[in-house]
């Protein structure tokens, strides 16, 4: 009974990860063909659509004529009240996962604890706090495992050990609770 059990346990460690991935996968196409109107066509038409959508807004935003309107209307969104901070947090997010600004790029380890020799890893996202009459300390982020949140921690530069990793590897370690490999 116990090896038919292992059997089982084997087998849904196998399938589960699987089949969480591609009913993810489905469940996105749906939406996306259902938020585009097309419920009648073949799935995969409303994220090929959307492909092509934002990749239009893209090559019409890299414009010269478009680009002062898109300044203005960035403009008038960070001085409106409520929508400043909705869109600013929003727009900083983005723009430190993709685009020409990312902020994790610089995987580091810190010293949570010397005594104790507790470590963390994270992102630098600041070198310095120079602007909060700090210079000696570094805004790290550190993610939490598992989840899209994490924690910013101001730490002494004494206590940041760069790492010569790739970024996406390290996030890819944290965000797995170090189950994944670096």
């Amino acid at each position: 009974m116990r090896k038919l059990f292992n059997y089982f346990l084997n087998g849904f460690l196998i399938v589960a990860p699987v089949g969480l991935t591609i009913y993810i996968l489905f469940t996105t196409i749906r939406w996306l063909d259902s938020l585009f109107r097309m419920d009648n066509v073949p799935p995969g038409i409303g994220l090929l659509t959307a492909i092509v959508l934002l990749t239009f807004v893209g090559f019409v935003a890299k414009s010269f004529m478009v680009r002062p309107f898109l300044i203005i209307a960035e403009r008038v969104l960070h001085r409106t009240p409520l929508v400043s901070i909705i869109y600013s947090s929003l727009k900083d997010l983005f723009d430190a996962f993709v685009g020409d600004n990312q902020k994790f790029n610089c995987p580091v380890v810190i010293c949570i604890n010397p005594e104790a020799k507790i470590f963390k890893m994270g992102f630098v996202t600041q070198e310095t706090m120079e602007p909060a009459n700090r210079p000696d300390l570094v805004a790290v982020y550190c993610p939490h495992s598992y989840n899209f949140s994490g924690e910013l921690f101001l730490v002494p530069k004494e206590n940041v050990t760069f790492l010569e990793l790739p970024s996406s590897e390290v996030m890819k370690f944290v965000v797995s609770g170090g189950v994944s490999r670096l």
